[in-house]
């Protein structure tokens, strides 16, 4: 009798070891990595995300494929680097089954029960998110999906419109894809993310008979920077917060292709609004952060947590001044680069150093929960970084701005141009980019290499078997 109780002890043991993980893949809209307290901000403080960064693996080198949403987005949930996509400019994949299928419509087609919270897929900010419509989202992707309408810029409260442009603007707050700050006046679910963070929260208490994907997508700190005032306490007043390093010439050896679309000449952005666009874009992180923290908090509360895969990053990085760059596009480091933490139940915390792009989530996560990883997608799996942190995934990321191309090796940034034009960049040396060496003779052997290696790459990434067509240039 006791030897059967064993033996169903031992099957009941390894059917609870064979259970499918789950996935909880949390994403922050326009956040810098130096915007967290874990990866070094002593101004902007985020606990929450800082507690998941203790408790996984924190990527200190991840970088984007596109830097700016809609490529980004369609590159991780398609499998494929932006010019390998087919769509009309930077639209989403189109739905696809089998071996085509996105990043989560694979699990959706392994069983698993897929829900999408908010912005996965490209949505115009603040537009989409006024409207609560789907955007560019992809219905074959999900089980479930769920938008969280908001009033953005209109929020009561305190508002001020930061940039200027020839349009006649007034004074007070002056709503559309710019940079507006707004102390808002409510509560959390005033908020399009806080109604992302409670339907999560939600949909994490229900009770499912089998593994699920849950996709949260918080769209702050994309502008409008809007947070309730409690966000703001620690930023306040504005003349407070840090810029970074005014430059002489910094973009005297800058090709005009590589000056960003923002900047605080073309915005006429003085000291005084850009210290104050600092403080809002900080206030909406730390908003977005504790939003973070409700639903990790559902997740231990659920009794998943130690069967669930968790990410949290961003679909590109953001300027903050830098150059007196503002905003995302730019190939620069502030722009290219993102937050990125995988917790995988059972490893333990790390940090990684090795070059990796987000494109490695669809491969990575596969296969980390067991499902085939299909042969045509362009990412490389990350899986022995959580039993190896100093394994090297790749000796080179890749990202595009629909400019240019950026190539960033361990030692060296190579920034190259359609319209003409290079970017050299000793990062060893220079790791805030100031000094262009293109130019430099005693570089031309490693410019030479480098652009070779990127018409490798773009040939390699736009040669494929399904019949696929990229934007053209």
């Amino acid at each position: 009798m006791k030897s059967l109780l064993l033996v169903l002890a031992t099957l009941v043991t390894g059917a609870a070891a064979r259970k499918p993980m789950n996935v909880l893949f949390i994403i922050s809209d326009d956040l810098t990595a130096t915007a967290l307290s874990c990866y070094g901000n002593e101004v902007c403080h985020t606990p929450n995300i800082d507690r998941l960064a203790a408790q996984g693996t924190r990527f200190t080198r991840a970088y984007c494929q596109g830097t700016y949403c809609g490529p980004s987005r369609a590159s991780f949930l398609s499998g494929y680097y932006p010019h390998a996509i087919k769509m009309l400019g930077y639209q989403s994949p189109r739905p696809a089954i089998g071996d085509r299928a996105t990043w989560p419509q694979h699990f959706k087609n392994n069983g698993y029960h897929t829900a999408r919270v908010s912005k996965i897929y490209h949505m115009g900010v603040p537009g989409g998110i006024e409207k609560g419509t789907d955007g560019e989202d992809d219905p074959a992707s999900w089980t479930e999906r769920y938008n969280s309408p908001g009033p953005e810029w209109k929020a009561p409260g305190d508002g001020e419109t930061l940039e200027d442009n020839a349009d006649g603007r007034k004074p007070g707050p002056v709503g559309g894809n710019t940079f507006v700050v707004v102390e808002a006046d409510g509560n959390d679910l005033v908020h399009s993310d806080g109604k992302t963070a409670a339907k999560a929260v939600e949909l994490l208490k229900t009770k499912r008979d089998q593994p699920f994907f849950l996709a949260v997508g918080f769209v702050r700190p994309h502008v409008p920077f809007v947070a309730p005032r409690e966000d703001y306490r620690n930023f306040l007043p504005y003349s407070k917060m840090p810029l970074p390093p005014k430059i002489k010439d910094d973009w005297k050896d800058i090709p005009k292709a590589g000056i960003n679309y923002k900047t605080s000449v073309n915005m006429k952005m003085d000291e005084r609004r850009q210290r104050k666009a600092v403080g809002g874009y900080y206030a909406s992180v730390v908003f977005m952060d504790r939003m973070v923290g409700q639903v990790l908090d559902a997740l231990k509360e659920s009794g998943q947590e130690e069967n669930t895969i968790v990410i949290f990053t961003s679909d590109h990085g953001y300027h903050l001044g830098e150059h007196d760059f503002w905003a995302k596009v730019s190939l620069h480091e502030e722009s290219a680069t993102v937050p990125l933490i995988i917790k995988v139940p059972g490893e333990k915390p790390a940090v990684c150093h090795s070059l990796v792009e987000l494109l490695d989530l669809y491969p990575t996560v596969s296969n980390l929960c067991g499902l085939e990883v299909p042969k045509r997608i362009q990412g490389r799996d990350l899986s022995q970084v959580f039993e190896n942190p100093a394994h090297e995934v790749r000796d080179a990321a890749f990202s595009v701005n629909g400019k240019g191309y950026l190539l960033r090796e361990d030692r060296w940034a190579y920034l190259g141009y359609d319209q003409g034009g290079e970017e050299l960049f000793d990062m060893s040396e220079d790791p805030h980019q100031y000094t262009n060496l293109a130019s430099d003779p005693k570089h031309a052997a490693t410019l030479d290499r480098l652009r070779a290696k990127l018409k490798a790459k773009l040939a390699e990434i736009r040669t494929n078997d399904l019949g696929l067509t990229y934007p053209k240039r």
